[in-house]
């Protein structure tokens, strides 16, 4: 009866763990979208009606443009030296020819408005400064490239010049120096300040293990709130030394970043009046500026793409605390981490991520080799033995206890855990959900094809057996897309419960032969990385488990 009790509860516990799945990871995400047609101006909340299209507005003249060098495209407003025009030229919404690039922040005028500022606050308030709809000049440089920044200049009436000079990297990070110099003759204090605006609700990805929205580390926590949450609470506030905040999605980020060895106060609020509104932002300390003097502050904006190698860059360079944070890796950091670090690693050898998959699966096989070698060996003696059970099943059936006492007592004579064919399992669940999280969230697995059909490892076999793998003109309903790497994957799950003892139950004979079938259509849902994770490492199971029978046979 324990035997019984002890594959139904592993049973159970299996079909829990990929209902859990399917629960949090459906194959149609819930998609949010919420849109609004007026958008509320960031500095001054004044509403603009008249909605434009994007192209006529990054036509205007007065704009600085960004150069080919970067891998980034687009330009800065001139009119409150906003960044709000940035395209990212190594990445297309879909693997369709006619994808666009990647769009990430677009000008306040238009209908989608997602931008980021930069400025002073004067203090008591007695003294002009540059807002948001303030018209800069040009000062130095004509276009921003890698190796030429661009100096922007406003002049007070009250006798302050202010001048931002603005660089760009090779990749996605800017750098703001923001000078104040003091021509007057008082005495005057400045705060810095930095903010990223977008306004409606984005569509998100809607799973559970996957936070799109705002997202911070301040005081080195990490700090992520969902667009929900943030219309609740209305804003949050904290006090911190350096960090970062802005808002994520999926695969990309804008994050300002202010002077780390600079005090701020940062958060994020929302509004729902005219329209949704998010912002993220940071007020500095307070800087005072004597007559004939200037001071400075250097601040940072990232918008690009979530490369966990760049981020890991940009933490080390800039010391920004848990910078790759911004990628999604979840409460097993500690373990999805290094294993994205090595299926990144051997894609660099391999070129392709596929292949990295089954070099994963081999190397994980090896660490294991020693626990599964021992539970190979455990159950192939369990199908030896499995005669001698069932006839002591036969002459004790009258009396449960005698029969489980004589079991017991042949397991131990023989040197046999039934248990022991459970622990590899029962270990490579953290790595499933691991690399299931890796493919999910990295950048790096985005649209990485295998051979053949599997065009995308992130996303699911899209073959079906329902419509004869593409022959038939018919796109059957999202439950029945059964591709050929479930298929694949559910044939060597029932080889494999071929070489394992047959359970005396017939009733659980029977479970152990369907299951194969249910994981069929659960996993039809999964990436397709995943599949054919599972699908390879049943394969060296199969083997590894084949050689040992032949040798204790």
């Amino acid at each position: 009866m324990n035997e019984q009790k002890n594959l139904l509860l592993a049973i159970v516990a299996s079909l829990l763990i990929l209902l859990i799945f399917q629960y949090f990871f459906p194959n149609k995400p819930e998609v949010k979208t919420q849109t609004n047609n007026d958008v509320i101006e960031n500095s001054e909340n004044t509403i603009q009606n008249k909605i434009l299209a994007r192209e006529d507005v990054v036509a205007d003249d007065n704009r600085v443009f960004i150069s080919k060098e970067s891998r980034l495209k687009g330009s800065i407003s001139l009119k409150g030296a906003r960044f709000d025009d940035v395209i990212l030229k190594d990445y297309n919404n879909s693997l369709s020819e006619k994808s666009e690039l990647v769009t990430i922040f677009s000008p306040r005028e238009t209908s989608s408005p997602y931008f980021a500022e930069f400025g002073w606050v004067a203090k008591n308030n007695n003294v002009d400064v540059p807002i948001s709809d303030t018209l800069w000049k040009i000062k130095k440089g004509k276009e921003l490239d890698v190796n030429n920044p661009i100096t922007l200049e406003w002049v007070s009436p009250d006798g302050f010049i202010f001048t931002r000079t603005i660089s760009v990297d090779e990749n996605y990070m800017f750098t703001i120096e923001q000078k104040v110099k003091n021509n007057s003759k008082k005495i005057q204090s400045f705060i810095p300040y930095g903010r990223i605006n977008r306004s409606g609700t984005p569509i998100t990805s809607g799973f559970y293990i996957l936070h799109e929205g705002p997202i911070a580390v301040l005081n080195e926590r990490l700090i992520e709130i969902d667009y929900d949450d943030l219309l609740d609470e209305k804003s949050t506030r904290n006090i911190s030394n350096g960090g970062w905040l802005g808002i994520t999605d999926k695969y990309w980020l804008a994050a300002i970043i202010p002077d780390q060895k600079s005090t701020v106060e940062a958060g994020f609020k929302a509004t729902a009046n005219n329209g949704v509104r998010y912002q993220a932002e940071y007020n500095s300390s307070s800087l005072e500026v004597k007559p004939n003097q200037e001071v400075s502050i250097k601040s940072n904006l990232f918008v690009g793409a979530k490369e966990v190698d760049l981020l890991d860059y940009y933490s080390k360079n800039l010391s920004l605390s848990m910078f790759d944070r911004a990628v999604d890796f979840g409460w097993f950091y500690i373990i999805t981490k290094p294993l994205f670090q090595i299926l990144h690693w051997f894609s660099g050898i391999f070129g392709n991520v596929g292949l990295s998959i089954l070099a994963l699966t081999v190397l994980i096989r090896i660490v294991l080799f020693p626990l599964a070698n021992k539970s190979f060996k455990s159950m192939s003696k369990m199908k030896v033995l499995t005669p001698k059970i069932q006839e002591i099943r036969e002459r004790y059936k009258n009396d449960k206890m005698k029969m489980q006492q004589e079991i017991m007592l042949m397991y131990k004579n023989e040197k046999v855990n039934p248990l022991s064919g459970c622990l590899p399992i029962l270990i490579q669940i953290p790595v499933f959900f691991a690399l299931y999280k890796v493919l999910f969230v990295t950048l790096e697995t985005r649209h990485a094809p295998f051979f053949g059909w599997i065009k995308d490892l992130s996303a699911p076999d899209p073959t079906t057996i329902f419509n004869l793998f593409g022959l038939l003109s018919f796109t059957p309903p999202s439950f029945l897309l059964i591709g050929v790497w479930p298929i694949l994957m559910a044939l060597t799950m029932f080889l494999q419960t071929k070489l394992n003892p047959t359970p005396p139950d017939p009733l659980q004979a029977k479970i152990m032969t369907y299951l194969p079938v249910v994981f069929l259509f659960l996993f039809a849902t999964f990436p397709a990385g995943l599949v054919i994770y599972w699908t390879w490492n049943n394969v060296l199971s199969i083997g590894q488990q084949w050689v040992i029978m032949k040798r204790t046979s």
